[in-house]
């Protein structure tokens, strides 16, 4: 997709990787509603940096977890730009909680991660439907390497994003031919969400993590911004799929010399 003078919506842009997409979309020329649930001052900063580049971009509060504001958000979009072409999944939430403690993890939690984390993705793909088929439409959703490993900062975000993989394949065989679903699986990103979970430990984590990922370096924001509009402006026959970012972590350690 040639994405100059096209529509997004990006959630949870108001910073990270959220943020970065909207920026990455802005300067190939794509028009950005930049969605928030908490972050407003950040998303406004986002739109606003939006504009810089010449494009148009708004900052709309809503929660992805509940269907009648994630609804009007779509129809927002489509009233200021004129249609609506590109969805981008990324708005997440969490508890940091030892897998080992299985008595830490509150009904609560499941609640809140599953209704942000797979509900919200699903909601916002129902609501975006029928514009996104006007034109023939991309989505991409953010999952996690979690998803795959079962390693994550909780086991309920591990499984809500394993569950994303699983509604990526799902969308994608429901709403083909006129819209393409995929996702991508970022390792380790750094930034505040990863900061403020870690604490203390953050730079051990990160510097650990990049020691055994191949590439020997972890993800910025930024990356996985470019893995996400790789998705989109790539090939017009890629759907159903997930495109892990994370610098070779999850392939395992490298290989001694002479061993194959």
């Amino acid at each position: 997709m040639n994405i100059r003078d096209k529509a997004a919506v990006v959630t949870g842009a108001g910073s990270g990787v959220g943020r970065a997409t909207a920026l990455a979309l802005a300067q190939g020329g794509c028009h950005v509603l930049v969605n928030y649930s908490r972050t407003r001052d950040g998303a406004e900063e986002t739109a606003a940096a939006c504009r810089a580049l010449g494009v148009k971009a708004i900052a709309f509060e809503a929660s992805v977890a509940e269907d009648a504001p994630v609804r009007a958000m779509m129809a927002a979009a489509v009233r200021e730009f004129g249609h609506l072409d590109i969805l981008v999944n990324n708005a997440g939430t969490t508890r940091f909680i030892p897998h080992a403690d299985l008595e830490a993890v509150r009904d609560e939690d499941w609640s809140r991660i599953f209704d942000v984390n797979l509900k919200g993705p699903f909601q916002c793909v129902r609501a975006a439907r029928p514009h996104l088929e006007a034109n023939g439409g991309v989505i991409v959703n953010v999952a996690s390497v979690a998803g795959f490993t079962g390693a994550g900062s909780s086991i309920p975000y591990c499984a809500s994003k394993a569950a994303v993989i699983n509604l990526t394949i799902a969308l994608a065989r429901t709403l083909g031919p006129r819209i393409r679903v995929n996702a991508v699986a970022p390792g380790f990103i750094t930034g505040r969400w990863l900061e403020q979970g870690l604490g203390a430990d953050y730079e051990k984590v990160r510097e650990a993590k990049a020691e055994q990922a191949l590439l020997g370096k972890v993800c910025a924001p930024e990356d996985v911004a470019a893995a996400i509009l790789s998705l989109i402006t790539g090939s017009d026959l890629v759907t159903g799929q997930v495109l892990v970012c994370d610098g070779g972590h999850t392939l395992g350690p490298r290989l001694a010399d002479g061993i194959k």
